[in-house]
């Protein structure tokens, strides 16, 4: 075994492509797309050393274009969970006794790969899968994803190193970081692939195994991840990536002995249903499970005054309608003063008539659909109830049609109530709700910022008085994990800004953080004393003379 204290390679984050006219990468990109048009995949879970089809066929189409058929993945049930686990409890052994640099030397030869030959690959298939365009898919599937993967690696070494700061005399005190006692169950959501990437990486760079199952709405990229995993040299069984209805996976997991943590993005909902359940069974488990969760969000934009009024149309432009406000950290409610408010319509208005709706494939449009017919049935149910009540203003967009993909206009509401329910109600689409407050009512607005609603992800505030936002950023530093200062609450890069929130938004573990990579470690302290008493008697013990 090799002996020596390594360093990794310094992490950078990842230039981000731009793919402009007439740019190699935007020509690479293209005929990635078409490359992946141009077949049908077929689509395996893979458990242990194998690729498992079922027959049980689930079809995968584009959001943005619902009538072509990109392919087909196999469906599982309990017995396909029943094998992952064993698979994975199979490996244990021989992943978590690997030294740590060789873990680390696969994950990183894993960043190199979506930084060079996948790129494209990946890219293209986050577009046609999730309908997302050309830079929130290279923002998402490559860098974010290459980012999580190396500064992960950087994150592992500092847990590594931290040892206790003081050994007495005759004494040695060591810290061993050991991986959790079972295995962990990775469920992730459809709108990053870059999550969808970390959440089993995460967890197994650390010396974990993983069952990975990945939303029915993001299998297409979720089988490039696992193709870049394997070729990097993950070993069989670390990763078993399969696909079952959620209720019946979570009968087997939640169940099992051997389940040790969870690591979850998605809906508040279904956390709390998991969470329950797990407290349900917590006799079961051989080890108290970590539970680690990101549930989304009501994120907020509030402007003072003093703000300047084209900065905030922008932070509401793409903090709402980048991903068709698909994203955790979107803003979906505002809150702007009277005095600006004239000046931040007609900017919004103006830039909207501008926006193009349409197919990912089209490099021109800055919108795209939203994932499923259920959301879109969902987006539109509450576009029609806010377009017939009369406290409310339809200040742009409220238009929708699903006869070649799911889309839905951007839509701006003005509401008279600030906790009418789009101000409170998480849609996860294109929708944005503005309350116009007085501008003397600073205070109370606030108050109303922070008591609207049960989650607490990422919010911003936009002001050119530095009393005010030292005063927001005291009086709202619960209402919010990701905290920003004249910027929108979209965008957390992996390095600069730890991403996740509390209250009814999660656990707050930050991912692309060391504080995500503690929860799947469990640490052992060993003290090794050199010259051992030999008497039980202390001195005290001695009488008087």
């Amino acid at each position: 075994m090799l002996k020596g204290f390594f360093n990794v390679p310094v992490p950078v984050n990842e230039p981000v492509l731009n793919y402009g006219p007439r740019s190699v990468e935007r020509a690479a990109l293209k005929a990635a797309l078409d490359e992946a048009r141009s077949k049908q995949v077929d689509i395996p879970m893979y458990i242990g050393g194998r690729e498992v089809r079922t027959g049980k066929l689930m079809e995968l189409r584009p959001p943005h274009d619902h009538k072509h058929l990109l392919g087909t993945f196999h469906y599982g049930d309990k017995s396909h969970v029943t094998a992952a686990i064993d698979a994975a409890l199979a490996a244990k052994a021989d992943w978590e006794n690997l030294p740590w640099e060789q873990r680390a030397a696969i994950f990183l030869k894993a960043a190199d790969l979506v930084a060079g030959p996948y790129r494209y690959k990946i890219n293209a298939a986050t577009m046609l899968g999730q309908s997302k365009n050309a830079y929130q898919a290279e923002i998402d599937a490559a860098c974010e994803f290459i980012d999580f993967l190396r500064f992960n690696v950087q994150y592992m070494t500092e847990i590594y190193q931290q040892q206790p700061p003081v050994s007495g005399k005759g004494v040695w005190n060591r810290l061993e970081q050991r991986p959790l006692e079972g295995f962990v169950f990775a469920l992730t959501p459809f709108n990053f692939t870059a999550i969808a990437g970390n959440l089993p990486a995460s967890a197994a760079m650390m010396g974990n195994v993983v069952v990975w199952k990945p939303a029915d709405t993001q299998v297409y990229a979720a089988n490039v991840i696992m193709q870049i995993f394997k070729e990097a040299g993950l070993p069989d069984g670390v990763i078993n990536l399969i696909y079952a209805d959620g209720p019946e996976v979570g009968n087997v997991v939640f169940n099992h002995p051997d389940f040790a943590g969870i690591h979850f993005t998605g809906s508040t909902k279904v956390f709390q249903h998991i969470w329950q359940e797990i407290g349900t069974n917590i006799h079961k488990y051989k080890t108290y499970p970590r539970i680690v969760g990101e549930t989304g969000g009501k994120d907020f934009v509030l402007a003072h005054p003093s703000a300047n009024a084209d900065a905030v149309a922008v932070a509401l432009l793409r903090g709402a309608f980048e991903y068709q406000g698909q994203k955790c950290s979107a803003a979906s409610r505002a809150y702007i003063p009277a005095s600006l408010w004239p000046a931040v319509k007609e900017h919004m208005v103006r830039e909207m008539a501008s926006f193009k709706m349409g197919p990912t494939e089209d490099f021109g449009n800055f919108i795209n659909a939203v994932i499923s017919e259920v959301s879109f049935d969902k987006l539109a149910k509450y576009i029609d109830a806010a377009k017939a009540d009369k406290g409310v203003e339809l200040v742009a967009g409220g238009g929708y049609d699903k006869s070649q993909g799911w889309f839905i206009e951007p839509t701006v509401l003005r509401v008279d109530d600030p906790y009418y329910v789009t101000m409170c109600e998480e849609l996860f689409g294109p929708v944005l709700t503005i309350y116009v407050y007085d501008d003397n009512e600073w205070d109370k607005i606030l108050d109303i910022v922070d008591k609207t609603s049960i989650y607490a992800l990422t919010g911003a505030i936009l002001s050119q008085d530095r009393y005010a936002i030292a005063e927001a950023t005291q009086r709202l530093r619960n209402a919010a994990g990701n905290f920003y200062i004249n910027d929108k609450p979209t965008g957390a890069v992996v390095g600069q800004q730890p991403f996740g929130g509390a209250r009814g938004s999660g656990t707050n573990d930050k991912a692309g953080s060391m504080i995500n990579l503690l929860r799947w470690v469990s640490p052992r302290t060993i003290k090794e004393t050199f010259d051992s008493p030999k008497d039980y008697r202390y001195p005290f013990l001695e009488k008087e003379v």
